[in-house]
C-alpha cells in the first residue's frame, strides 16, 4: 500500500472517529472525545508462519472496517497475527501483539479518557506484569491476573498516597505498606483492601501503633507508644465500653500523657488517614469487539466475527449481551442469502474467567442424563410423622436459645466458654413456664452445649440470628431425608434450604467439644475454610415417655443451597474400596451422591481460585490432621450449565438441534456478566471459594482392564459448570473402633484402599487424590 492510500486511508478514519465522537458527545456518552494516540514509532511486525497452516499465509494490510474501525498490522486468514494496532470508533485502541485473533504477549491498550495499560495480555485480559495510568494519575505497576490487580504490586496516588505489598483480585490483600503524603504509615496485614490482622502504624509526630487491627480501626490487644517511652498496652475498641487498658508513663516525662484518652485514636489520630479508592475502569479490554471484515486473499473464505479476546463465532446466536456496557459499534451491513455469517460472538475459542469457556466441538453422547425439573430433597414432616413432635421440640428450642439475649461482644472468647461442662438444661412443659412458651407437645428438656461459643459462630459467619430462627422455627416444616447416612443418622432440610440438622451420637459430640477451640480458631483465622460451617449443638430430652430417649443434633450449613439445580454430587475421599454407588445408570438421578469410582471428570478452575483452593486444602487437611480426624469428604455439587431438552449434556460451544445452548432456566453468567463482575469487585460477593463458582469439567474415561483406576483419562470434551464444594464429616476421630476396622479389612483388601487409615496417611491420600481430580485452566 503506499503512502499517498495509507494516508488517506488514515485520513478517513479520523473522518469517522470524529463525527462518532461528536454525535456520542451530544448524547451524553460516557466516554470522551478526546483520542489517545498510542507510541507511533515502527514496531518490528515479525511473525512465525508456521503458527498459521501451510495456505494461510501472513500479510499485512490497512483496513477500514465496515463500523469505522481501523486496523493495520499483520494478519493470517482474517486473524490478527503478529504487531498490529486496532483502533475503535469510540477512542479505544490496541498496540501490540496478536495470536490468531487474540491480543497475547506485550501491548498497550488506551481510552479515549487518557487512561493507558502497558505490559503483558493473555487472551485479551490484562494478565501477567504491567502499568496502568488512571485518568487521574494514579498508576499502580506490579502483576495482574484476569484484568485485577494481583499479586505484589505498587500504586502511587494522585493525592501523594502510596501503597506497596500483595494484591489480590484487585484490592490489597497480604501484607503491605501504605503512606499517606504527611508522613503517615501503616505496615502489616491487608484483607479487601482495609487493614486487617497484625500491623504497625506510625503517625508522623513519632507516635506509634502496633497491635491488631479490624476494618481500618485498632480492635483486639495493641500497643500506644510516645516518642519519649511512655505506652499504654490493652484491648482496642471503637466502642468506649469495650476499651480497656493500662498506662506506663515514661521516667523522663510521668505525666506528659495522663490526659489522654484512648478513644481519640478513632477520633483525632485516625480521621483523615483513608485509604484511597480505586479508579473504575470504564470499558475492559476484554470487552472489546473486532469488527467484521472480508478476507482479502480469497472469497471462499467466510467473514467471521471476532472479539479482541479471539473468541469467534461458529453460527451460534446466544444471548451473551444482557450486561454488555458497549456494542463496539458492530453493525452489520446487510447479508446477501448466501452470506452465513453469524451476527453474534460466541464459541471457537476462550471465556477465560475462572475457568469459564466457550470451545468449538461437535455434541457428543453422555451416558448420564439430567433432570430438567428440580424436585425437593426429602418428605416434608407433618402431623401424624412419626418425628412430627421432635421437629416441634426442635423449633420450639432453637426459638429459645436464639431468642434469649447474650452478651454483645467479642470474637476473643475466654477458654471457659468452650468447657464441655458449659452447657444449659432447660424444662419444656406443656402449660408453659416463666421462660418458656405453652405448646401441644409432651413434656420434653432442652440442652445447649456451649451456646455462647455457637452464637459467636454465627456472628462470624455472618447470619443474622432473625433469619436463622424463621429459617428453622418458621412456618413451614423441616423436610426429612429419605433414608439415613451410613452412620445410622438422620438428616433434616429447613424449608428454605439453608440450613441442614442430623441427628449425632454420643461419641460424635464428644468429639466436637473436644475441637470446638480448635475449630473456632481455625474458621475464625481462614475466612474461606471448606471445612462445615456448624451453627449450633443441642440435645432434646423427651421425658414424657416411658423410656426417656435422648436425640442430640446439630445444625449446619447446606453446601447446595443455591437457586442454581445441583445436576451431579459426588462425595470424593480418595479410596477405592466401597467406594462406588451401588444404584444402576438408569437410577443415578439428581439425588444420587456419586463416589470417587463414579467420578468421571476433572475439575478445572482458573488460576486465582486454583491457588486459593490447594493453600485452603493444605490448611483445613493439616487443621484436621491435628485434631487426630479421618475418613472426612470433599463433597461437590455440579450444574451443568448447557443441557438439551432431553437433559443430555452438551459439550462447550456444541449446538442443540434448534441450533442454540438450551437451559433450564435457572441464572448463567455470559461473558458480558463476568466482566461486570471484574468492574465491580464487590458483586464477587456471591462467588466465594467453594460457592457459585463458574468453571469446567473435562469429561475422563476409565481403561476398560483397570478396575479400580481412580482418575480416569481426559478426554477433551469439556462442559460449562457451576460447582460447590466443601469438606464434610469432620467428627470421626481415629478411635479403637477405627484401628480395629483398619486392621479387620487390611487382612482382606489393600490397605492403602480403605477409608480407615491414620489421620496422616488420610490427610496425604485425601490430598493426593483431590490435586488429581482439580487442576488449574490454561488458555
Amino acid at each position: 500500500m503506499s503512502k499517498e492510500s495509507s494516508s488517506s486511508v488514515y485520513k478517513a478514519w479520523e473522518a469517522t472517529v470524529r463525527k462518532t465522537q461528536a454525535a456520542r458527545k451530544r448524547a451524553n456518552s460516557i466516554f470522551g472525545i478526546s483520542v489517545d494516540h498510542a507510541d507511533e514509532d515502527d514496531h518490528d511486525h515479525s511473525s512465525d508462519e508456521s503458527d498459521c497452516g501451510p495456505e494461510e499465509m501472513i500479510y499485512n494490510a490497512d483496513r477500514i472496517l465496515p463500523n469505522g474501525d481501523y486496523y493495520t498490522g499483520f494478519w493470517c486468514e482474517n486473524f490478527p497475527h503478529g504487531q498490529g494496532k486496532y483502533l475503535w470508533t469510540d477512542g479505544c485502541m490496541y498496540v501490540g501483539e496478536w495470536f490468531k485473533g487474540k491480543t497475547m504477549g506485550k501491548g498497550r491498550f488506551s481510552w479515549p479518557s487518557g487512561a493507558t495499560y502497558e505490559g503483558e495480555f493473555k487472551s485479551g485480559y490484562m494478565d501477567g506484569n504491567g502499568t496502568y495510568t488512571g485518568t487521574n494519575g494514579d498508576t499502580y505497576k506490579g502483576q495482574w491476573v484476569m484484568n485485577l490487580k494481583h499479586g505484589h504490586g505498587t500504586k502511587h496516588y494522585s493525592n501523594g498516597d502510596w501503597y506497596e505489598g500483595e494484591w489480590r483480585r484487585g484490592l490489597q490483600e497480604g501484607h503491605g505498606r501504605y503512606q499517606w503524603k504527611d508522613g503517615d504509615n501503616y505496615t502489616g496485614e491487608w484483607k479487601n483492601g482495609v487493614t486487617c490482622g497484625k500491623g504497625s502504624f506510625i503517625w508522623s509526630n513519632g507516635n506509634r501503633y502496633d497491635g491488631n487491627w479490624e476494618d481500618s480501626v485498632p480492635k483486639g490487644n495493641g500497643t500506644f507508644r510516645w516518642p519519649d517511652g511512655s505506652l499504654y498496652v490493652g484491648n482496642w475498641s471503637k466502642d468506649p465500653s469495650e476499651q480497656n487498658g493500662t498506662y506506663y508513663p515514661s521516667q523522663s516525662s510521668p505525666d506528659a500523657n495522663l490526659e489522654w484518652n484512648p478513644q481519640d485514636v478513632y477520633n483525632v489520630d485516625l480521621k483523615d488517614c483513608k485509604i484511597c479508592p480505586g479508579e473504575k475502569v470504564s470499558i475492559l479490554p476484554s470487552q472489546k469487539k473486532l469488527a467484521v471484515w472480508r478476507s482479502a486473499k480469497g472469497e471462499s473464505v467466510k467473514p467471521r466475527r471476532m472479539s479482541v479476546d479471539g473468541r469467534v463465532s461458529v453460527g451460534l446466536d446466544r444471548p451473551f449481551d444482557r450486561l454488555q456496557m458497549w456494542d463496539g459499534g458492530d453493525h452489520d451491513p446487510p447479508c446477501n442469502a448466501g452470506d452465513h455469517r453469524p451476527s453474534t460472538v460466541g464459541g471457537e475459542l476462550v471465556e477465560d474467567l475462572m475457568g469459564l469457556h466457550v470451545e468449538d466441538g461437535s455434541q457428543r453422547g453422555l451416558a448420564m442424563k439430567v433432570s430438567k425439573t428440580a424436585r425437593r430433597q426429602g418428605e416434608t414432616i407433618s402431623k401424624g410423622h412419626k418425628n412430627y413432635e421432635l421437629m416441634l421440640n426442635l423449633q420450639l428450642g432453637i426459638r429459645h436459645s436464639v431468642g434469649r439475649p447474650g452478651p454483645s461482644g467479642s470474637l476473643d472468647l475466654k477458654p471457659s466458654a468452650f468447657d464441655p461442662r458449659e452447657k444449659y438444661w432447660t424444662r419444656f412443659p406443656p402449660e408453659g413456664s416463666k421462660y418458656t412458651p405453652p405448646h401441644q407437645s409432651c413434656e420434653f428438656k432442652w440442652k445447649d452445649y456451649c451456646p455462647l461459643v455457637f452464637r459467636t459462630l454465627r456472628k462470624l459467619f455472618k447470619v443474622d440470628a432473625a433469619d436463622y430462627m424463621l429459617s428453622i422455627c418458621g412456618n413451614d416444616a423441616l423436610r426429612e431425608l429419605s433414608s439415613p447416612g451410613k452412620s445410622g443418622s438422620f438428616f433434616y432440610l429447613t424449608n428454605d434450604d439453608r440450613y441442614m440438622i442430623k441427628t449425632m451420637k454420643k461419641a460424635e459430640v464428644k468429639v466436637l467439644m473436644r475441637m470446638l477451640s480448635a475449630y473456632y480458631n481455625h474458621v475464625r483465622a481462614y475466612e474461606n475454610t471448606l471445612v462445615t460451617k456448624f451453627y449450633g449443638l443441642h440435645c432434646v430430652k423427651l421425658t414424657g415417655q416411658p423410656i426417656q430417649k435422648k436425640v442430640r443434633f446439630i445444625i449446619m450449613g447446606n453446601l447446595f443451597c443455591s437457586e442454581y439445580t445441583i445436576h451431579r454430587r459426588f462425595d470424593l475421599k480418595g479410596s477405592s474400596l466401597g467406594r462406588t454407588t451401588d444404584k444402576p445408570l438408569t437410577e443415578i438421578d439428581e439425588m444420587t451422591i456419586l463416589k470417587d469410582l463414579d467420578l468421571n471428570f476433572i475439575f478445572r478452575l482458573q488460576k486465582s481460585w486454583f491457588q486459593d483452593f490447594c493453600r485452603q486444602i493444605d490448611r483445613d487437611c493439616e487443621f484436621l490432621e491435628q485434631e487426630r480426624i479421618m475418613d472426612y469428604s470433599l463433597l461437590v455439587g455440579l450444574h451443568f450449565r448447557n443441557t438439551s431438552a432431553a437433559g443430555d449434556l452438551i459439550p462447550s460451544g456444541a449446538l442443540t438441534p434448534t441450533g442454540e445452548n438450551e437451559s433450564d432456566g435457572t441464572p448463567r453468567l455470559s461473558r458480558a456478566d463476568m466482566d461486570q463482575l471484574l468492574l465491580d469487585p464487590s458483586r464477587w460477593a456471591s462467588i466465594k471459594l467453594g460457592l457459585n463458582m463458574p468453571a469446567r469439567v473435562e469429561k475422563t474415561e476409565r481403561k476398560s482392564d483397570c478396575e479400580f483406576q481412580l482418575v480416569g483419562d481426559p478426554t477433551g470434551e469439556f462442559y460449562e459448570v457451576i460447582m460447590f464444594f466443601g469438606i464434610i464429616d469432620i467428627l470421626q476421630d481415629y478411635d479403637i473402633s477405627k484401628k480395629l476396622e483398619h486392621a479387620y479389612k487390611s487382612i482382606q483388601y489393600d490397605p492403602t484402599s480403605i477409608s480407615a487409615v491414620d489421620p496422616r496417611q488420610y490427610s496425604r491420600r485425601f490430598r493426593d487424590f483431590i490435586y488429581k481430580v482439580f487442576a488449574e485452566e490454561t488458555s
